[in-house]
């Protein structure tokens, strides 16, 4: 029998991280609780199934149910270790929206008890991990919280943030070192003996505040690097260079490395994380706010020189038919959490009604603000179409961006 198999954990928020995590969790012995709201996910991970796609997550998912190391649940439980793993996205005036943290925080107060550990997954600015603290405090005076100068506490809160690749989460849940940092030392050990469980990368051990940083840190820097890849593609497109060409014959130098650019940045993380610092430190996170500015204008750049080769086409032949290929973010995937391509199509398409469909074989149904007839869901159909504009590069569409009717790939 594992030694893991007498410890409860509960995974709170079961989505593109939280699923993962829970049958990883569950696959090295633990008797896992995932908790969630959503009762559709709940009642299909209990079945053995997934609402989400990812590489080898439907295998293991069925296996730690079967297994009975993993079920879903509505209503939070006791256990012994808390993970929380729920969403932290941006309001409209760019500000860090934590109300999932604190209402998760709140769903499992009432169940905590002496000698738990809580650990908070989801990207957050830096101080979360103490105002979570703060809530768990107030909501439960009769626990004694920890604190920076206190080392004696009734539980353990700590922070430590995810490193995945949608499409290799699984794997990478398991291989990718992890930063972990408590509220005080103690903290600290508890949530790393807890990771050293199933994590094969290197574990670093800090302090919470530096955790929440270097989260932070680690997809500001690949904003900034794929808003300068950005920013260089479109000045190489105003002095009619290939950038493409560019790109590859400057990687030949020893200590350049320069990103390939696209129509934008999409995501969870690199789209989103990049505020909390502008949020928090203003003028000091200039470069960084700069370089979202960037990334966000390389999409309604690319939407304006899509809408002019649209446009001529449709002038020469009304009845031209094109279509775009790729809606979500990133390619080979399903995510369409912030994804360029989809608000580029969204722009679109009430201009060229008629004229412009869209298609991503990774989408069973289409996406809200697409119609169900603008949308090629068959190879046959596809085939039909006189041109393709490129936005994303699944594999399935190889064959399409490789013809001479693509006009055009990002």
């Amino acid at each position: 029998m594992s030694e893991n198999s007498d410890k409860d954990v509960m995974v709170v928020g079961l989505g593109y991280v939280g699923l993962p995590s829970a049958a990883v969790i569950a696959d090295n012995g633990f008797n896992v609780i995932g908790y969630d709201i959503n009762k559709l996910a709940v009642n299909k991970i209990n079945k053995g199934e997934v609402h989400i796609a990812e590489e080898g997550l439907e295998s293991l998912v069925k296996k730690v149910v079967n297994l009975n190391k993993l079920r879903a649940t509505t209503n939070p439980e006791q256990a012994d270790i808390f993970l929380i793993t729920v969403p932290t996205p941006i309001t409209r005036k760019k500000k860090a929206d934590i109300s999932y943290v604190e209402s998760s925080v709140s769903a499992i107060a009432p169940v905590l008890k002496h000698g738990d550990l809580i650990i908070l997954e989801s990207t957050s600015p830096v101080g979360t991990t103490e105002r979570v603290c703060n809530l768990i405090q107030s909501l439960r005076p009769d626990i004694k919280c920890p604190s920076k100068t206190n080392q004696s506490s009734d539980i353990f809160v700590a922070y430590s943030p995810e490193r995945i690749l949608p499409g290799q989460t699984i794997k990478e849940l398991i291989s990718n070192s992890r930063v972990v940092g408590g509220i005080s030392e103690i903290c600290t050990q508890k949530a790393l003996s807890f990771y050293s469980t199933y994590v094969k990368g290197e574990i670093f051990a800090t302090n919470s505040a530096t955790a929440e940083m270097c989260k932070l840190a680690e997809n500001s820097f690949r904003d900034v690097n794929l808003a300068f890849a950005n920013e260089l593609s479109m000045i190489c497109h105003e002095a009619d260079i290939n950038v493409n060409d560019v790109i590859k014959f400057s990687n030949y130098h020893p200590r350049v490395n320069i990103l390939t650019p696209g129509s934008g940045v999409g995501g969870h993380c690199i789209p989103i994380d990049p505020w909390f610092l502008v949020e928090s430190f203003g003028e000091k996170a200039a470069l960084i706010s700069k370089a979202r500015e960037t990334n966000l204008h390389k999409t309604d750049w690319s939407l304006k020189q899509i809408k002019e080769i649209i446009s001529k086409l449709v002038s020469r032949d009304p009845k031209t038919k094109v279509c775009i290929l790729g809606l979500t973010y990133k390619s080979n995937s399903d995510d369409m959490r912030e994804s360029p391509a989809l608000e580029i199509a969204k722009g679109l398409m009430p201009i060229f009604s008629g004229n412009l469909f869209v298609s991503d074989f990774n989408l069973i149904k289409h996406p809200n603000g697409i119609h169900e007839e603008e949308f090629v869901s068959n190879k046959e159909t596809l085939q039909e179409m006189d041109y393709y504009i490129s936005l994303v590069d699944h594999d399935v569409y190889k064959e399409f961006r490789d013809s001479d009717k693509c006009i055009l790939s990002i």
